[in-house]
């Protein structure tokens, strides 16, 4: 990398970033009137896993009933063991905060490793953070490669862009610039604003998996530098103006207008199971 080149963001960023597990979102969006909910409990007391797991949802958000996160663990318990993917996925982000079970990072993994063999596209990314972290299992890159490369060709558009990084740094597979940018690329489209920057640093520095362009450049930082705040926004915007100084005046307007112009191309993931 040349004098005054642009530095990507790596993965130890990216996981300080992403240290709190989010539940997977339900269907409660509202507070259920009292005989919604006593019709609600009756099913999922009956065996309906769809009822168990909403109201593992309701009792971890809080929705509707008091916040009680061992009631929730209960619930989701209950239909995660008759397969129900999405209350698999959220009784393993439980054990990882300890919310409503004593924390256990290897019941994590059992339980993300059940929705992830169902193709769970979550469950495949929070999975793929433990083996590379090496909490609940042995650390192990090339698994969780592999685990973020599922996610990532569901459509899951952090997940492609910890792909990048992966085959950027070279950690559980040989480093390929040109496979960075790709999924760089492919996050990117669909509005993620990390690798919106990393691709634009691959266009601006030499030799980083795509020709060297100043215009395509500009137009990734810049987007990048619209969706950040704080500290990374500043940080964009001073990248954004060294390549700025590359470039002669129509060249920065037509990245400004192609940056204007551009639209984000989110990608269908295929559909999430829910019960066995």
């Amino acid at each position: 990398m040349r004098a005054g080149a642009l530095r990507t963001h790596g993965l130890a960023l990216l996981f300080a970033a992403l240290a709190c597990f989010s539940f997977v979102s339900g269907q409660v969006s509202k507070a259920p009137a009292p005989e919604s909910l006593n019709l609600l409990r009756g099913r999922a007391e009956k065996g309906d896993i769809e009822a168990q797991f909403h109201l593992g949802i309701m009792y971890a958000s809080g929705k509707g009933v008091k916040q009680e996160y061992a009631e929730a663990a209960r619930w989701y318990r209950q239909a995660a063991e008759r397969g129900h993917a999405a209350a698999q996925t959220n009784l393993g982000i439980m054990y990882t905060g300890g919310k409503g079970v004593k924390q256990d990072y290897a019941e994590a993994v059992r339980w993300f490793g059940k929705a992830a063999g169902q193709g769970y596209t979550h469950a495949q990314f929070l999975l793929a953070q433990l083996y590379y972290e090496g909490l609940g299992a042995p650390q192990d890159y090339a698994e969780a490669l592999r685990l973020f490369r599922k996610a990532a060709e569901q459509g899951h558009a952090t997940a492609q862009f910890v792909l990048g990084l992966m085959y950027h740094e070279g950690l559980g597979a040989p480093q390929d610039y040109a496979e960075a940018a790709r999924w760089y690329r492919r996050a990117a489209e669909q509005g993620d604003a990390n690798a919106q920057f990393n691709l634009g640093t691959m266009y601006y520095n030499t030799g980083e998996g795509v020709p060297q362009d100043y215009n395509e450049a500009y137009m990734w930082i810049s987007l990048a530098a619209a969706r950040a705040s704080g500290d990374e926004q500043k940080q964009y915007a001073e990248a954004r103006e060294l390549v700025a100084k590359m470039m002669p005046p129509q060249q920065i307007a037509d990245a400004q207008r192609r940056a204007r112009e551009w639209k984000p191309k989110t990608e269908q993931p295929s559909k999430k199971p829910t019960g066995k």
